[in-house]
This record gives structure tokens, C-alpha cells and sequence, in this order.
């Protein structure tokens, strides 16, 4: 059982727990296999099939962003492909490049590279793409970090031993690979050999 197929059981029991107490949670999102016209799609972009089902198949929902980045679903919403993380699911909007997640966890497209040994064997490096659609027509070889996580790139990316970047994200890259608070420092002078508390 996938991450997302046992927080959807326990959202169902939440939801039965909370039915009678007038609470309501968040709808429950169901991706759908993507239709022939969204499969054809992305093969007219250059995305093949094995890409396409594996590792875990590209599906389609219909719905809208949340103010709080969650995804909506709705019926009369927009069409998102949506691509299962380790802990989410990642909507992703591709006329707008829009994202949103179902529960806010995700850090990038394709997050489980980032630990994978087989990612940095024979001297290889962890691919970090602009767009979606270049991590798919590169076989899902890599991540692409979502527009609103970058802040948290330095804690997820520092023990990779070697980072392949798309151009045009120099300058984020370089802005978040830095930790976000450093300790006070205090230097000991040869007369002082500890700073008292």
C-alpha cells in the first residue's frame, strides 16, 4: 500500500468520525487514469510510455488550488496531471505551470532520486530541472523542486554529492543552498577560555 492510498483510509475514517460532530475535512482526491487525449499529449511532447507508467503512472484530476497550496478537486475545475511522491501527490497544471499538493509534504517531482544510490553511481549527479516537461522527456531522471519549496533546499539537498542544475535556476539554487539560521558565535580570547552563560 503506497503512502497516498493509506492516508486516503485514514482520511476515510476521519471523516466517519467526524460525520457526526458536523466537521467536514477536506474532499478526498481520487486521480483518474489520464485519457487518450491527455496520453497522446504527452506523447506529442516527447514523453514516452514507459515514462509515462513508471514508476508510478501519471494520472489526471480535475479541480483547482487551494489559497493554502492544497488541491481542490471539483468537477468543473481545471484538468491537472497529477504524479505520486514518497508522501503526496503533486498536481500539476500545464497550461498555467501551476502546482498544488493533497497534503503540503511534497518538496519535488521525482524527491525520491535525491536518496537513491543508483542517482549518484558511476560518477553521476542528481538532475535538477526547470519544468516538468524536461523531467519527463528525460525519463523522470531527477527532480524538479516545486516552485514554493525552494526554502527548503538546503535541508534536503546538501548531502547530495553531486548537483547537475538547469541554467536558469543558478540563481535560486544559489539563494536557498544555505541554511537558514546559523548559530550566534562568540570567540574565545586567550585570556577567556569560555563564554559564560
Amino acid at each position: 500500500m503506497t503512502f497516498h492510498q493509506e492516508s486516503l483510509a485514514r482520511r476515510q475514517q476521519e471523516d466517519e468520525c467526524l460525520e457526526g460532530c458536523g466537521f467536514a475535512s477536506r474532499k478526498l482526491v481520487l486521480p483518474e487514469l489520464i485519457n487518450e487525449q491527455q496520453f497522446d499529449w504527452l506523447l506529442s511532447q516527447g514523453v514516452s510510455v514507459p515514462t509515462i507508467v513508471r514508476p508510478s503512472m501519471i494520472k489526471a484530476a480535475t479541480g483547482t488550488k487551494a489559497p493554502d497550496g492544497l488541491f481542490e478537486p471539483t468537477p468543473a475545475g481545471a484538468s491537472w496531471l497529477v504524479v505520486e511522491t514518497e508522501q503526496d501527490l503533486v498536481f500539476w497544471n500545464p497550461k498555467t505551470n501551476v502546482f498544488a499538493t493533497d497534503f503540503g509534504n511534497a518538496f519535488a517531482l521525482g524527491e525520491e532520486m535525491i536518496g537513491a544510490a543508483a542517482t549518484y553511481s558511476f560518477d553521476c549527479a542528481l538532475n535538477i530541472y526547470s519544468h516538468p516537461m524536461d523531467w519527463l522527456r528525460a525519463k523522470r531522471d531527477g527532480i524538479v523542486v516545486l516552485p514554493d519549496q525552494w526554502y527548503r533546499a538546503f535541508d534536503r539537498l546538501r548531502d547530495a554529492p553531486r548537483i547537475a542544475l538547469a541554467e536558469s535556476l543558478l540563481p535560486i539554487y544559489r539563494r536557498h543552498m544555505r541554511p537558514a539560521r546559523l548559530p550566534e558565535l562568540f570567540v574565545m580570547t586567550s585570556n577567556r577560555e569560555a563564554v559564560a552563560c
